[in-house]
């Protein structure tokens, strides 16, 4: 026990209005054995859930991705974040949950393993019963675009429900070497995953991911690391940029939005495999909506983006030009968390029409008899499940206001979705409620 609390040291979690936040700090294995002793519990449901996922949408046992994840990450892995996912396996099994460093590296990897690595290595697009690769929706704005003239970043994460419902963690990581770093993420993450942060460097970002890539090079490093680096080692955004591009395997390729507090700089950074983009401004914005501006990527790595299908991403690309317009010079957090839950449907042109193409995604109660090639099954349980906003004088204390759950606040009801929608009751025991929750201010130091 003493050897335990030694371990433990400075570290601490507290639940606040549907959120953990956790604070771990020191050495590399020693802020993993944090991490992974006090969310222990959560890292068991987590990895039960992806077990149960893993075999439905694939057809593998969860225990297959592990022999490939050994073989591919470990070896292109810094020891010191090796170090930090062994301590978070330690942690939980001391905690009670049995486990072991292998099955940690999956879940940090189980984007890019699933819908990355498998389908290229079988030569076959990934039925996960979601709309493909497409994962959030987001905004940053800086000079004369905000109130402020300073920058405003908005995001809302998308997945599957029974996925982005473990993603309520608020992890503050003060590390032994390198910037503190302040996020949201899941249990047993070493990165953000769900991509919202806030660096001691000054650096804010996030991400949507690009929809219909098919790249993926093994003999590289995973996405999940070179994020993780960049954030914690990246002083501005070119060198944050050059951080994630090195040695990159293509896994998890998004468009990130990323701001920089010291100088009001914001950019926008589309991360292929063979190609990237990097653009950068101190007056206007930028937006994600899951389709790549880049044409290199969009057609040269992209099976099919929807940049232009207004059933698909492209509904949202005009959307948020819409909102961004009628806002010009207005934004700020208020602002941001409307647009955040804006339920305008561009592809009807209805107003409140909350489905799979607004910007608060409801993929639940879309029937989904519009949709283009990056189509999800209708009635799907995946959409958007939180949202969260910053500010560039927000992240200076690094802190951010978030919603956990959708950003209109309506709730999910687990039961009842099941019994309108049988098709899914392979999730029933998997899928949780998420109740209303308030828009909350979350501060490093709490």
């Amino acid at each position: 026990m003493d050897e335990i609390k030694k371990c433990l040291g400075k570290a601490y979690r507290f639940e606040k209005n549907g959120w953990t936040q956790l604070h771990i700090e020191g050495e590399p294995y020693e802020r993993g054995y944090q991490h992974g002793f006090l969310l222990a519990p959560e890292i068991g449901t987590i990895l039960k859930t992806l077990k149960h996922l893993t075999l439905f949408n694939t057809g593998k046992e969860f225990n297959f991705f592990e022999a490939a994840a050994g073989r591919m990450f470990t070896p292109q892995i810094d020891k010191e974040f090796n170090e930090e996912l062994r301590g978070i396996a330690a942690g939980a099994s001391a905690a009670g949950i049995t486990t072991s460093m292998s099955e940690i590296l999956v879940l940090n990897g189980y984007m890019e393993l699933v819908n990355y690595w498998w389908p290229n290595a079988r030569k076959k697009a990934p039925e996960d019963h979601t709309n493909v690769k497409q994962h959030c929706s987001a905004f940053i704005a800086t000079g004369n675009a905000t109130c402020s003239r300073g920058l405003i970043m908005a995001h809302n994460s998308w997945d599957q429900f029974v996925i982005g419902q473990n993603f309520n963690l608020i992890l503050d990581i003060i590390p032994s070497e390198g910037y503190r770093l302040f996020m949201q993420s899941g249990p047993g993450y070493i990165d953000s995953f769900t991509d919202f942060f806030i660096t001691g460097a000054g650096i804010t970002g996030t991400e949507t991911t690009i929809a219909g890539f098919n790249r993926f090079k093994e003999e590289a490093a995973p996405e999940f690391f070179r994020v993780r680096k960049a954030m914690q080692y990246g002083d501005n955004i070119d060198t944050w940029v050059k951080l994630i591009q090195k040695n990159n395997n293509g896994g998890y390729a998004n468009s990130w939005l990323l701001g920089d507090i010291n100088t009001n700089e914001i950019a926008r950074f589309e991360q292929g495999l063979n190609y990237s983009n990097l653009t950068k401004t101190k007056n206007g914005y930028f937006t994600g909506f899951n389709g790549p501006e880049d044409p290199r990527i969009r057609n040269l790595e992209c099976s099919y983006s929807g940049y232009l299908d207004l059933r698909s991403t492209g509904a949202r690309r005009v959307r948020w030009e819409q909102l961004i317009k009628n806002n010009y010079g207005k934004i700020d957090l208020q602002t941001a968390t409307m647009m955040l839950a804006d339920h305008y449907d561009v592809y009807l042109g209805q107003e409140n029409h909350p489905s799979m193409r607004t910007i608060c995604g409801h993929s639940d109660v879309d029937p989904a008899q519009f949709t283009g090639l990056l189509g999800a099954a209708p009635f799907s349980p995946s959409g958007a499940f939180d949202a969260k906003v910053t500010s560039c004088e927000l992240a200076k204390d690094y802190s951010l206001l978030a919603r956990f759950g959708r950003a209109c606040g309506e709730p999910f009801h687990a039961a009842e979705f099941l019994k309108r929608n049988p098709q899914w009751n392979w999730l029933r025991g998997y899928l949780k409620d998420r109740p209303t929750q308030p828009w909350t201010l979350f501060e490093a130091d709490e």
